[in-house]
Parts: structure tokens; sequence; C-alpha cells
């Protein structure tokens, strides 16, 4: 009985969720920008998320200006799709409403190569690669296994080899680009302006000051204080109240 409730519940969920996608749809179409992130909202409440929820959340936002949800919703819909490129694309324009420019210090060396390879693919479809070698090898192992002459042997032999190989880098990628979105926190700016200081506390000399829109990483946690860290490598303490994590 128990089961069959949740079913009900879920598919309920499911539909109500459908129906405010597409009200919000309609309602952005309609150019009813504010009662569109209310419908897109009631979705999100459901804890129905999807890349292009977020992407449509993000327009919404755009177009009335409100640079920070913007940015955060197009954020938000990279991380549950890295190859969106429709939400990368309109970040970019939304990114050029802020007002820190804050430069990109490019990372060097094997880390750099390692993580360009690794940033290939997300790290679920890194784990469905391996999936897919691994049935290969198994292919090569019965045809290896079953074949009489010795030409197939050593053909399906070499593909084995070669299968274990790509598998086990495939695999090392997957768990590297886990680690890397776990240890990962983004983090964007809400605050109109924020002070960034260099303790976590108010009487700490203030360092910079962000404005709404930018995009920070958290490194760690103190009371109501933040440290996070810029793109261009500098660091601070700012108030947890200030930003919000993307992840």
């Amino acid at each position: 009985m128990k089961n069959i409730f949740f079913i009900l519940l879920l598919t309920t969920q499911v539909f109500f969720a459908q129906n405010g996608f597409e009200a919000g749809n309609n309602l952005y179409k309609a150019g009813k920008y504010e009662q569109a992130i209310d419908a897109y909202g009631s979705v999100l409440k459901t804890k129905q998320h999807s890349s292009e929820l977020y992407f449509n959340l993000g327009n919404c936002y755009y177009k009335l200006n409100k640079v920070a949800p913007a940015i955060y919703s197009y954020e938000k819909a990279l991380v549950l799709n890295a190859n969106n490129r429709e939400a990368a694309n309109n970040l970019r324009f939304a990114q050029k409403r802020t007002i820190d420019e804050v430069k990109v210090v490019p990372k060097v060396g094997f880390a750099k190569l390692l993580r360009d390879f690794t940033g290939i693919y997300h790290y679920n479809t890194w784990a469905w690669i391996a999936v897919g070698l691994a049935i290969a090898f198994l292919l090569a192992f019965l045809g290896y296994y079953f074949s009489e002459t010795t030409i197939v042997k050593r053909i399906s032999f070499f593909v084995m080899f070669v299968l274990i190989v790509l598998m086990f880098i495939v695999i090392a990628a997957a768990v590297f680009e886990k680690s890397h979105y776990d240890n990962e926190r983004p983090a964007i700016v809400f605050a109109e302006s924020a002070e960034v200081r260099s303790e976590p506390q108010k009487g700490g000399s203030v360092i910079f000051v962000l404005h709404e829109g930018t995009k920070v990483y958290v490194e760690e946690k103190v009371d109501s204080w933040k440290k996070v860290q810029l793109t261009d490598g500098t660091e601070g303490w700012i108030q947890n109240a200030a930003i919000k994590e993307v992840k």
C-alpha cells in the first residue's frame, strides 16, 4: 500500500511539475517574466530540477535585468548539463552586466593538461564510456575464447589489451572529474556590494569590495563567514548572506 502511495505521489509531482514548466514557458513568451519565475519556482518546490528549467529561469531574470539571479540560474543549468551551449552563451552576456572585472589566471603544466582532458565530459559521461568499453572488452573476450583460428585470437587479444588500458584511463578520468566536482564550490555574489575582509570578523581590514553577479569559489566556512577565492587567485572573507552557492 505504501508503494502505491509513493508512486501516486511521484506521478502527481511530475504532472504538476510538467504543467508548471509549460505554464512558465507560456508566460515567458507572453513577456510576463515575473509570473514565469513564479511558475518555474513552483516546479523547483517539487524538487524537479533540470538544466532546461534553470536556463529558462535565467532568461527571465536576464530580461528583468536581475544580474545575480540570472548568472546563478545559468550556472546551475551548466552544473546539471555542462554541454548546455545556450546557457553558456547567455551566461557570457549576463556576465557583461557585472561591475567587477576579475581576470582569470590560467593554469599551466600537467595540472592544466589533466583538467582539460577530464573536463571534456561530465563524470557521469565518463562512467558510461567505461561501461561501453567494458561491454566491448567482453565481446572481444568472447571472440578470443570461442575462435578457433590463430589470427582471430591474436586480434581479439590485442583488442582486449587496448580496451582494458582505455578502460583504466576512462575510470581514472571519471574519478578525477568527480573529485573536482565535489571539491569545487562556486558561488555568486547576490548582495549589491559586499566587503571582503582579511579575517572572518567585521574588525578585519577590507581587502576589496565585490558587487552583484561576481563569481567566487568557497574554500571554508567560519561561523557566518566564508573564505572565498576569485578567479585571479585573490582570497578573503565574505559574509555568508552576501553569496549563494551554486552547488
